[in-house]
């Protein structure tokens, strides 16, 4: 890289109006859901927990989305990756470990859900469910409550780029344009669909597909938490200005397998992933933070120490915390009182 382009390397992020210290917790947000997923893995392999489906290679993406939006007043739609996102707006390592343990403490629910079904009221996070791409019209929902009530805030809700073509996509967003709705859309495209690769699901692009309804639709790179964050920030502009929803489409690469169920290497090479890693967007925050000075090895040692620190507290937490009682899975289900289910 030539002496010019380093140093417009190292003024990005305060061109996007983020301080040193903004980026540097964009970083360690984006390590720490890394460091999640690995303790994860290694407790499923352990047979510690019974499931894990990670978010390894969309951390960038996530977070910088996070960063772009109002974590004190937006609502937020995630799906079942986004660990870096949660953890950026407010969850603790403490409550996913509890739901990957299934806790009877679990915020998310109750230790009822599978883990990576956030739910978190405090937060504003609007739980999920397994069906994949649900979470779309919800979002909408809550835009449409946003601007019948007359408040400023908008709804944020991602999936993978399989649920783009999802019938709930479609009808979302065409209710969302009709209507000028704040709502800001992020596909994350991760390559594939489980075990079904993009060239597969699509003959064009996710975001071109918001044409159609009406609004714009962009294609950033994942791997780039500022380029996701410049975005985001447009986005929630044009969304509180009254100007309608954005489609976000984050171009990124699932690292690691679907889930802890899946053998990836059945539909794709070794070669392929080991490609990919060299595009790691936790990888790439740290070498700018380094290239602006801001950042070096020994402080990313100190880090990763720390990390792994808060992964072994929340992990004994959630190891040693007590299940639901087996009478608490009517709770919720049905009304308490003839009254009530009337």
């Amino acid at each position: 890289m030539s002496s010019q382009g380093t140093a417009d390397a190292v003024h990005r992020h305060e061109q996007l109006g983020l301080s040193d210290g903004e980026v540097l917790d964009m970083y360690k947000y984006m390590l720490l859901a890394r460091k999640f997923d690995e303790r994860c893995l290694l407790l499923q392999r352990a047979g510690k927990i019974n499931f894990h489906v990670s978010g390894v290679g969309q951390e960038a993406a996530q977070v910088g989305a996070a960063f772009g939006l109002d974590r004190d007043h937006d609502y937020f739609l995630p799906y079942y990756r986004d660990y870096g996102f949660v953890l950026a707006v407010g969850m603790t390592p403490r409550e996913l470990m509890l739901s990957a343990f299934a806790k009877a403490e679990d915020p998310n629910s109750g230790g009822r859900q599978m883990p990576g079904h956030f739910g978190h009221k405090k937060l504003r996070i609007v739980t999920g469910s397994s069906p994949v791409t649900t979470q779309v019209p919800h979002a909408v929902g809550f835009a449409l409550a946003a601007k019948m009530q007359k408040k400023q805030f908008v709804s944020f809700v991602t999936f993978g780029e399989g649920s783009s073509n999802q019938g709930d996509f479609h009808e979302g967003a065409n209710f969302a344009g009709v209507h000028k709705l704040p709502v800001i859309i992020m596909c994350e495209n991760n390559q594939y669909a489980i075990s079904v690769p993009l060239h597969k699901q699509l003959s064009g692009k996710v975001s071109d597909r918001a044409l159609g309804y009406g609004f714009p639709g962009l294609r950033v790179d994942g791997n780039d938490a500022l380029e996701v964050y410049a975005a985001m920030k447009e986005a929630r502009r044009r969304a509180i200005a009254g100007e309608g929803p954005t489609l976000i489409e984050a171009m990124m690469y699932r690292l690691s397998p679907h889930s802890t169920s899946d053998n990836d290497l059945a539909y794709r090479t070794k070669e392929e992933v080991e490609e990919n890693w060299k595009k790691d967007g936790v990888l790439r925050m740290k070498n700018y933070l380094i290239e602006c000075g801001i950042w070096d090895e020994a402080r990313d040692a100190d880090l990763a120490s720390q990390l792994a620190l808060e992964m072994k507290e929340a992990t004994e937490y959630a190891d040693n915390a007590p299940y639901p009682k087996p009478e608490d899975t009517l709770t919720h289900v049905y009304a308490d009182s003839e009254e009530g289910g009337r």
